[in-house]
């Protein structure tokens, strides 16, 4: 039976994104988005995965896996890696997932990301949502800004993560991170209480109920620089999923305090690279004051055709990313209209 130091050794080794363990399966990996099952290894029976899973979490872990059927952590691995690792109970054995946390944080040029991002690490003040499904790179991409803010301004930062991925050594500015269940009770207790923490950036890791998103807009009005994250498609979409979450009472003033504080939203897509490894592509809407209108006035769906017309404010749709990486031979046409909300547009700008 494999250790599993050996199995974490061969998803850096093998530059996976994630390692999958489950009874009945040998171990696999995701390498550039497809799973590829570890043949060579032994298929895990029930017994193995525990014997596997159990010595990586403490006491207190292991009672909240074992009270609420599975449970978050991060694990540091001989200080070459993080990983974000889920243990869960599958057909009454353990399963974990572990998403490979890198140990150096690239910036957004090494991550083929628009120079146009920069520009939110530059702002004192205002409201981010980077959005995207799962495991599209949004994390990675909070990471690169708040490392530029690192190295370029003496501000406090504060993340709220659950659990956290990404560690920052200090640099410029000071930057205290908290973990969901290890530091503080949650996202919404504690993006409540950086407001006594005298804080000039916060990242929220992911915004899951309407009181952490009110308090993180409320956090932009009152002088905060604020990245967040969410698990939404495009940017007319992040919008409407913040007003939705509220009462239709509440609907209209929400609208308004958007408006005034969201600086932008950035959509990202990791799609399969045709020389290899994942390349992303990218959704950014600036908020201009057309935009700001837009939000205020309920015509949200106008959204995307200003941002399709509005390249020399630095916007990009993501029709016009997809189009971009597939003229640059980066990406196949069959993987960018998979990837696409409307193919058929997609097409037209290809050609």
């Amino acid at each position: 039976m494999p250790t599993i130091d050996e199995l974490l050794e061969l998803t850096i080794a093998e530059k996976a994104s994630d390692l999958h363990i489950s009874s009945g399966h040998p171990p696999v990996l995701r390498i550039d988005g497809n799973l590829v099952p570890l043949i060579k290894k032994k298929v895990l029976e029930g017994a193995m995965t525990e014997e596997l899973l159990t010595p990586l979490m403490t006491e207190e872990q292991k009672a909240r896996l074992k009270a609420e059927k599975d449970v978050d952590f991060s694990y540091n691995f001989k200080d070459k890696a993080r990983f974000r690792t889920n243990v869960f109970y599958e057909r009454g054995t353990l399963s974990a997932a572990f998403r490979l946390i890198p140990s150096t944080i690239k910036t957004l040029k090494e991550l083929n990301l628009p120079p146009i991002l920069s520009k939110f690490a530059e702002a004192t003040q205002g409201f981010v949502v980077f959005a995207g499904p799962s495991g599209q790179g949004k994390s990675t991409t909070l990471a690169a800004l708040i490392d530029e803010i690192n190295h370029t301004r003496r501000d406090h930062v504060i993340t709220i993560e659950d659990p956290i991925e990404y560690v920052f050594e200090d640099d410029e500015a000071i930057i205290d991170q908290r973990e969901v269940n290890q530091d503080t009770l949650s996202f919404a207790k504690a993006l409540r209480a950086t407001f006594r923490q005298d804080p000039d950036v916060i990242m929220v890791g992911e915004m899951r109920d309407a009181e952490t998103m009110a308090t993180a807009i409320t956090a932009a009005e009152t002088g905060h620089l604020v990245f967040a994250t969410l698990h939404t498609n495009s940017a007319s979409q992040t919008i409407h999923r913040i007003v939705d979450s509220f009462p239709p009472e509440q609907q209209s003033q929400i609208r308004s305090q958007l408006s005034a504080s969201l600086l932008g939203v950035v959509s990202q897509r990791l799609l399969p690279r045709i020389k290899g490894g994942l390349v992303p592509a990218c959704e950014v809407m600036i908020t201009s004051p057309a935009i700001a209108n837009l939000i205020r006035e309920n015509k949200i769906h106008e959204i995307p055709l200003v941002i399709e017309t509005s390249g020399e404010a630095g916007m990009v749709s993501l029709n016009r990313s997809l189009a971009n990486l597939v003229q640059d031979k980066e990406i196949s046409l069959e993987n960018a209209l998979s990837y696409s909300l409307n193919p058929t547009e997609l097409r037209n700008l290809v050609r």
